[in-house]
């Protein structure tokens, strides 16, 4: 007799085949075949290293890794959309195990608290990461990570032995080490905070997929041993053939599954009793029994708990720490550079060094030599200059042959060969009102000829054509002008000056004053006017930077006003009520310029000399 449960039982263990054959699927970009499964994709698990044993490891790590010139296509991607489909699958599947009020593992439960996390974290990777960006980086010839970007490998290497957690000092022992074999270039360096959030949302999928294959098989778990339960109450003597359709239906002797089905079936009396016994048989089988199988599951749930904890809180950490520091800590460029015989590049702000890194990058690109060689080069151009004009010349400042005229000596110096666009655009700027001003020409000379034999091919007199072409020489020239003038806003690029990094305090030898021309009118203008300088000065309270009012009298028939003298007081005593206010010791930090009038002959008028 058949039980009127087993059609239901062989339809479960289908629903069951068909969800485990998805976890089966090769994963794009990381060049599986197909039949792989969440086991033969481990989590980033490797021996935890200290802050010395990480800085060994750089250096062993640099000696192995081979580059290849060769093109392969992006894994990175690819490899991230796959990643995005598994974390979500996977907690659409804890959400409903929570709804049905199942357990779910510590680790499930951490990513399904973080999970909001994961996604803004997966958000801002594909941000951070357009297509291409990651072909342009040096990449692996061989090693497992053969084809994928160098610093992605580095970045695993650093997840791995940390379980998943970043530690800014081990990361940056090991980033140093691995330089004192292999420099990495500026490029690489920058990368490496986006390849850290990419191998700990890997680290998570391949934790997701336990748990998600584990969920299954709890799943399944708990479907037999309801089915048990309720034939056993039900119906006891076809008991015997349930577990015969479970035998058959050969189910996985997985952690999950053997210590679901035993934690439902302990004690609930002897029948339940077999199918625990054939489980057991089962294991024993393999050397196993079912207290060695739960044992090990708390073991691998705890170890996965810790990887899972120390990812998202690592994910954290990546949004906070401050990368600019960290690459400039590490850049052998910018060690180089900070060599300036000027002493100038070291006081700058952070945009203004990183324009002279990226010209550094374009250079070695274009010359086919090292970032630290060219950046050596720039110095020692840089040194030079200062040995013939003295430090304080501009020519012995670094950023004279970056981003000045001395330029060109460092391609000299580098035999960089500049790209056609490059060369046309350096050759441009050399003659920039002749190009504006002939492309001008070359655009209206032609429109106002064509209007012309137009004019003359609809039978125009030839006197007419004179004038018509004045006319059309104007309305060309307009044209032509809005036209030029538009393009150049497209290709014309900015050069914004290099600022030097105050954001400490303005130093004693950068003291600063802040003048305001104005005029004294009245009484009541002057209040305003050193109000106006007091909200100055208290939204910019600097011990070097001081404020000051440039004052003139208004218009006048005379040289002198009998108002004048009141008024010149007046200002006098508020400036000097200021500095009792806010200066100490005598250092005073407002002050008063004013300006007699002077006769201005063409207007018939004394006024103030610079009006």
């Amino acid at each position: 007799m058949v039980p009127a449960g087993k059609a239901g039982n062989w339809s479960l263990f289908g629903h069951w085949s068909r969800i485990r054959s998805r976890l089966r699927r090769a994963h794009p970009g990381g060049g599986s075949t197909a039949g792989e499964t969440f086991s033969e994709e481990p989590p980033l698990r490797a021996e935890l290293f200290s802050a010395e044993q990480m800085e060994q490891q750089g250096a062993g790590l640099a000696s192995t890794h081979r580059l290849t010139t060769r093109r392969v296509r992006d894994q990175l991607l690819p490899r991230l959309a796959a990643n995005e489909r598994v974390l979500v699958e996977t907690c659409n599947r804890l959400r409903t195990a929570v709804a049905a009020n199942h357990r779910i593992t510590p680790a499930g439960e951490w990513l399904l608290d973080n999970f909001y996390l994961v996604e803004d974290q997966i958000s801002t990777a594909r941000r951070h990461l357009p297509k291409g960006y990651s072909r342009a980086l040096p990449r692996l010839a061989e090693s497992a990570s053969a084809g994928l970007p160098r610093v992605y490998d580095i970045a695993l290497e650093t997840i791995a032995h940390g379980d998943g957690r970043v530690v800014p000092a081990s990361l940056s022992r090991f980033v140093a080490a691995y330089q004192t074999v292999t420099p990495l270039p500026l490029g690489e360096l920058w990368a490496i905070p986006i390849m850290l959030r990419l191998a700990l949302i890997e680290n998570l999928r391949r934790i997701a997929m336990r748990i998600a294959a584990g969920r299954i098989d709890r799943d399944l778990a708990v479907a037999w041993a309801n089915e048990l339960t309720k034939i056993a109450r039900e119906d006891p003597k076809n008991l015997i053939l349930v577990i015969a359709d479970m035998a058959r239906s050969n189910p996985p002797m997985t952690t999950p599954f053997v210590s679901e089905l035993a934690r439902r079936l302990q004690g609930q009396g002897p029948a339940l009793a077999l199918p625990l016994t054939w489980i057991e048989q089962r294991l024993g089988e393999s050397g196993l029994s079912i207290e060695q199988l739960v044992r090990s599951g708390n073991q691998q749930q705890a170890a996965d708990q810790v990887s899972i904890s120390n990812s998202i809180g690592s994910l954290r950490f990546l949004g906070t720490m401050d990368w600019r520091e960290f690459v400039e800590a590490m850049s052998v460029v910018e060690r180089t550079l900070r060599m300036d015989p000027g002493a100038a590049y070291a006081a700058m702000d952070f945009a203004s060094r990183d324009r002279y890194r990226h010209v550094i990058e374009e250079v070695a690109k274009a010359s086919g030599r090292s970032e630290a060689a060219v950046a050596s080069r720039a110095i020692e151009l840089a040194r030079a200059g200062a040995a013939r004009c003295g430090a304080g010349d501009r020519t012995a400042h670094v950023g004279f042959y970056l981003i000045d005229h001395g330029r060109p000596d460092l391609e000299t110096a580098t035999q960089a060969r500049l790209a056609p666009a490059a060369a046309l655009r350096r050759e441009a700027s050399r003659f920039p009102l002749q190009l504006y001003l002939g492309t001008i020409t070359l655009i209206t000379v032609p429109l106002s000829a064509g209007l012309l034999a137009a004019a003359r091919a609809d039978g125009a007199a030839d006197w007419a054509l004179v004038p018509l072409g004045i006319l059309a020489l104007l309305a060309s020239s307009q044209l032509a002008v809005a036209l030029v003038n538009w393009l150049t806003t497209l290709l014309a690029l900015p050069h914004p000056l290099p600022r030097m990094d105050f954001s400490a305090g303005i130093p004693a030898e950068s003291r600063t004053l802040v003048v305001i021309p104005s005029m004294l009118t009245s009484p009541q203008n002057i209040e305003s006017l050193v109000e106006g300088l007091e909200v100055r000065f208290l939204a910019n309270r600097e011990e070097n930077l001081h404020f000051g009012l440039l004052t003139d009298f208004p218009d006048a028939a005379e040289e002198t006003l009998t108002e004048d003298a009141p008024l010149l007081r007046l200002a006098r005593e508020q400036i000097e009520a200021l500095n009792a206010r806010y200066g100490g010791g005598g250092n005073d930090l407002f002050f008063l310029f004013h300006r007699p009038r002077r006769w201005n002959s063409q207007e018939r008028v004394w006024m103030g000399y610079e009006r």
